[in-house]
């Protein structure tokens, strides 16, 4: 339908208009913005290139007067947190554009006006994949002087690791150091995120009004439709369990010392629909015999009353499914040390830069605290010192191509003795417990970053060892359903051949079928040296040159350690062909900006 007479003319052709509206009638509002923010990283590389003018170019009103922002997102919490302020700050009448951090074009930072990053900190002072080119690019010598900027920074942590927040904190300095001047102090989210991102929101939103001063308010896309209950982080979906098959040999000879689960949700009934690469968001509730453990602990009444944050409920309801028990964070730690006066732990929170208090709560859970430093505490007190409890992460093992209403897992699950006591995971024992008649409420965290190609004759390479390879088992599965006519490279590792090689029948299967190319193997506790899939990586360098040359896309999924290690076998790699370390860093940050090389770590 072409649009009203009184309205100006429309700068797209008049046919696209009917297409327009039925796409953005389809999207949702965290749609409509990345949509935004697509649109507009396309028209910032169309435009034609053009030197540098020897003063700041002059802006027009419009982006004097627009709100930018800008997000670094590992989990999708960041991503969460700035569509929140974007929504408020449309809600407000300022015109708003938000995006990912790799879609944001760093040129156009010496133009910005009002621009707020929000961050996150991944492992010990990382930043998120997309944000690594925005945060080289500020913190680097091209970086321009920014005296007419107006900024603020929340920045994403866990204050478990020594470097908390610091991406956000070094960017938030950075930006200080170029002339730009901050909206509001930084904010430093913890784990609880919104005790910190709420008064920062209200505060930047406000500091951004003024600032901004907006004429005339902007009307929405399209105006908000009551739909029915739509399925996410905050109204997840009660997925029956399926199956639940442990995957290693469990006794017998060469038994595995890992468990781990390939685990079938049914999403029959949720509207839940899920791509190759995304991930499955689980809240978990903690094991009874360990809430147990804690009253007794503490000598505390599960049945007491408690009210906290607007809420109120018995301390055990608190503990079972509202607080985190199994990991330890440094400000519970401190407010017990303060309760309890004991000097080691006092000693322990006072080391600089606390690489030994990461190390020991690495091995320790809050179980653990309340016994060996009796405490006096209240119900109260307790559950405030304590982190809320946060959904797990799992990446999705199964194509919905292949197996419809349904998400597969594989689901290591975390168990050790401490004391002679069993500690387990949260997520990953109630995963390894379920059966049959259990329902487990989940929603659907997409990841763009970790996506296929969309040209299905590209070939790629995927690196996943232990339960990495889960997202692989779900890129196998849809590329062969899809009929994609490019090659699929696997590299897997795990400790032993006999009793931890994941989906074993199945890679066969895919390799007899020519659904999987290649697959090179690394098990670490077979020989007399350890091998891992660093080590073949280095082994099969030409081929790998030859194939990402030709134009192969790199995927790695697993834990931050060997994340690091992966990447460091890489650089070797490309290192051959670029002609030393330097060109090869350049080389694998040009195939990440691509979009050729996705990791996915945890």
């Amino acid at each position: 339908m072409p649009p009203p007479a009184a309205l100006p003319a429309l700068p797209i052709p008049e046919h696209a208009v009917d297409a327009l509206a039925r796409l953005t009638g389809e999207l949702d509002t965290a749609g409509l913005w990345w949509l935004s923010g697509y649109a507009a990283g396309l028209a910032a590389r169309s435009a034609p290139q053009q030197p540098a003018p020897a003063v700041a170019p002059r802006l027009d009103a419009a982006t004097a007067g627009r709100l930018t922002i800008v997000y670094g997102s590992q989990t999708g919490n960041a991503r969460r947190a700035a569509e929140r302020l974007a929504a408020d700050a449309e809600a407000a009448g300022l015109p708003v554009r938000i995006l990912r951090a790799d879609a944001y074009p760093v040129r156009e930072l010496k133009g910005e006006r009002h621009l707020v990053l929000v961050l996150s900190t991944q492992g010990d002072g990382d930043p998120s994949d997309d944000a690594r080119e925005l945060h080289d690019f500020i913190l680097g010598p091209r970086a321009p002087k920014l005296e007419q900027l107006h900024y603020a920074v929340l920045a994403l942590g866990d204050s478990s690791y020594p470097l908390f927040c610091a991406v956000g904190r070094k960017l938030d300095e950075r930006l200080a150091e170029l002339g730009a001047t901050r909206l509001t102090a930084r904010g430093d989210a913890d784990l609880d995120i919104e005790i910190v991102a709420t008064p920062w929101r209200e505060r930047a939103l406000a500091a951004a009004k003024e600032s901004l001063k907006p004429l005339a308010t902007v009307t929405p896309l399209r105006p908000t439709a009551t739909q029915g209950t739509r399925h996410d982080r905050d109204q997840p979906f009660s997925a029956a369990v399926l199956a639940n098959q442990r995957i290693t040999l469990a006794a017998g000879r060469g038994a595995s010392g890992k468990d781990i689960r390939h685990v079938e949700l049914s999403l029959e009934g949720s509207g839940l629909h899920y791509e190759p690469g995304d991930a499955l968001g689980l809240w978990p509730r903690n094991d009874d015999t360990l809430v147990d453990d804690i009253l007794t602990a503490s000598r505390l009444q599960g049945d007491a009353l408690v009210a906290h944050g607007g809420e109120e409920r018995p301390l055990r309801d608190w503990l079972s499914g509202k607080r985190e028990l199994t990991r330890l964070a440094r400000p519970f730690v401190a407010a017990h040390a303060e309760r309890s006066g004991d000097a080691e732990l006092k000693a322990l929170l006072a080391e600089q830069d606390g690489t030994a208090f990461a190390a020991w709560a690495e091995a320790r859970q809050v179980i653990d605290v309340l016994q060996s430093a009796p405490a006096d505490w209240d119900a109260a007190s307790l559950v405030a010192a304590l982190r809320p409890l946060q959904p797990r992460l799992y990446s999705i093992a199964s194509s919905q191509r292949v197996v419809g209403d349904e998400a597969h897992l594989a689901v290591a699950h975390v168990a050790f003795e401490r004391n002679g006591a069993a500690r387990f995971g949260v997520a990953s024992h109630q995963l390894a417990k379920a059966g049959h008649d259990d329902t487990l409420p989940v929603y659907i965290e997409p990841n763009e970053r970790f996506r296929l190609p969309a040209d299905a004759s590209r070939d790629i390479i995927m690196i996943g060892p232990g339960t990495g390879v889960a997202p692989f088992r779900g890129f196998v599965q849809e590329r062969e359903a899809s009929g994609a006519d490019g090659r699929q490279w696997l590299f897997f590792g795990n400790p032993r051949f006999r009793s931890d090689f994941l989906y074993q029948l199945e890679w066969q299967r895919a390799l007899k079928s020519g659904a999987l190319d290649r697959i090179d193997l690394a098990f670490s506790r077979d020989g007399a040296a350890k091998v891992h899939v660093q080590h073949r990586i280095r082994e099969r360098a030409r081929d790998l040159l030859e194939w990402i040359e030709n134009g192969a896309h790199v995927y790695v999924c697993g834990a931050l350690a060997m994340g690091k290690g992966v990447h460091d076998a890489l650089l070797d790699v490309v290192a051959l062909q670029s002609g030393g370390r330097e060109a090869a860093v350049e080389r694998l940050d040009a195939l990440q900006r691509e979009g050729r090389y996705a990791r996915d770590l945890y």
